[in-house]
């Protein structure tokens, strides 16, 4: 039984569904459920399985580590990444991360990323593997000699990346687009080294990078 009471002519009834619908109301799920439910804003432009659509630059993200994809995110979020006027793709992919608002929601579909099966996506670059060899040298150290990346430094495995991806990002971090903001710590290690690339030596180290699977 629900006993009204008299406010300035008006009862507590109102009040009271709303005080009941608002504990009703439960938060989000955190983790795999959570996740899948928003890489349904990704699927258009990264595919359902994540496997990438390289004719709108949407690149394959299946299975990457789930820490890569939240720092990505993140950089998204706090503007170092998808904020340069000649970074097309990251100007169309800033907005997505930037609705990732309530909490956990990065952490969740980084999560979701990370579940799906690897893709190793084919060559579509004609770079000179053997004379990248040398140039990767200088990569091994944060990259490894194999190209699984090292959490500790935020390399990512770029032996999972497009080789087209690869070159965008290297030809990103030469012409400012990314690294050159000071919050881009890890970024701003890129940079240094994309800087004594020419456009042929990046795809040259990329071609020895395929080389790697």
């Amino acid at each position: 039984m629900m006993v009204r009471l008299p406010i300035a002519g008006k009862t507590l009834l109102p009040l009271l569904l709303i005080g009941a619908a608002a504990c009703d109301a439960t938060p989000p799920p955190v983790g795999m459920e959570r996740g899948a439910e928003l890489y349904e804003t990704c699927a258009p432009c990264h595919g359902d399985a994540g496997s990438g659509n390289v004719d709108i630059a949407a690149p394959s993200i299946a299975g990457l580590p789930q820490w890569y994809v939240e720092d990505q995110l993140r950089g998204f979020q706090n503007e170092y990444r998808g904020d340069h006027a000649e970074d097309l793709p990251g100007l169309r992919m800033r907005p997505m991360a930037v609705s990732l608002t309530r909490e956990g929601d990065v952490e969740s579909v980084a999560q979701f990323v990370a579940s799906l099966d690897a893709v190793y996506p084919e060559s579509t670059l004609h770079g000179n593997a053997g004379v990248g060899a040398a140039s990767y040298a200088v990569c091994v150290a944060c990259h490894g000699e194999d190209g699984l990346g090292n959490a500790d430094l935020h390399s990512p495995p770029i032996v999972q990346l497009d080789d087209w991806y690869l070159l965008n990002q290297l030809r990103n971090f030469k012409n400012g687009a990314r690294g050159a903001r000071p919050d881009d710590v890890w970024g701003a290690t890129m940079r240094v080294n994309s800087l004594v690339l020419t456009d042929e030596a990046m795809q040259d180290v990329i071609a020895y990078v395929q080389t790697l699977r």
